[in-house]
């Protein structure tokens, strides 16, 4: 996508608006501060909301949450997790296998919010993508790291898992953090387009497996009305998805069905002609 224009929604943001052009950003990022406003309303108001951190929490001291990842990380290392930590992962997965396509990705996680400012920044300085990596590759560091559990017997992704270090840095004070999360900026920003989200993370593969068949996704309303602005591929970390959807064959589904998809709604956000809309996987 290299020539792609660099300031993708601007004809949204002066045909429609400022809101129609960034709604779904504004309440991605609404979600993703309310999250970690719940975190830290424990340490500090003294009102446990959420106890803990992204890998493993409980709401209101009752209902506990767990990283999928890490759960399976533990089973394949051969140590049985808590059964506070099975019923967490097991409500973690029912939720986002219901719901959407990466929710978790799109909505909750704080790094997300790191790589979408390499991507903003990319753009606005006209950054040309310097490297090319497979976007499987995820799902093959994904099963190292079960591999690697399974021979280490130790938790081998939550030596480096920069997803729950950044969650603890937020909450509890950034220390060597900063350089992790520094790393993953800069790869983004100089060396892959979406490198981190579109190809190395293996919490976002895990979630993808696990949103495969979820029932929200986006869907391309009427192919006719698209005029090849490349807007919606230049925002979406994802691009490859929006390609059978919007320029596929007559009989191909105008969903975006792809278990990539992060379920941003920033295609739905940038695009001036409204190509694109919520649905739901059962939609004609």
């Amino acid at each position: 996508m290299a020539n792609a224009p660099k300031f993708a929604g601007r004809e949204a943001r002066e045909k429609l608006g400022w809101w129609h052009a960034n709604r779904f950003l504004f309440w991605r990022r609404l979600t993703q501060l309310s999250i970690l406003a719940m975190f830290l309303s424990g340490p500090w108001l003294g009102v446990w909301i959420l106890k803990g951190n992204y890998s493993g929490s409980l709401l209101f001291d009752i209902i506990p949450f767990s990283d999928p990842l890490i759960t399976a990380e533990s089973l394949a290392s051969g140590h049985m997790p808590s059964w506070t930590t099975l019923l967490g992962a097991l409500i973690i997965v029912a939720f986002y296998a219901t719901v959407g396509s990466k929710i978790f990705c799109g909505w909750v996680c704080p790094l997300n919010v790191v790589t979408d400012c390499a991507a903003w920044l990319r753009r606005k300085l006209g950054i040309r993508q310097s490297a090319k990596l497979p976007r499987n590759l995820r799902y093959g560091i994904l099963l190292m790291i079960l591999v690697g559990s399974a021979v280490s017997g130790i938790l081998v992704w939550e030596w480096v898992n920069p997803v729950s270090a950044l969650g603890r840095a937020l909450i509890y004070g950034f220390g060597a953090t900063a350089w992790l999360v520094l790393t993953v900026f800069l790869f983004d920003l100089l060396i892959v387009e979406h490198g981190w989200c579109g190809h190395l993370c293996p919490i976002g593969a895990t979630y993808g497996v696990i949103g495969a068949k979820s029932l929200i996704r986006v869907k391309v309303i009427d192919r006719s009305l698209c005029d090849n602005c490349m807007d919606c591929y230049n925002v979406c970390p994802e691009p490859q998805v929006l390609r059978t959807p919007l320029h596929g064959k007559k009989n191909d589904s105008l969903l975006v069905l792809s278990k990539d998809c992060i379920s941003c709604g920033r295609c739905v956000d940038v695009c001036a002609e409204k190509v694109f809309t919520f649905s739901t996987r059962f939609s004609k």
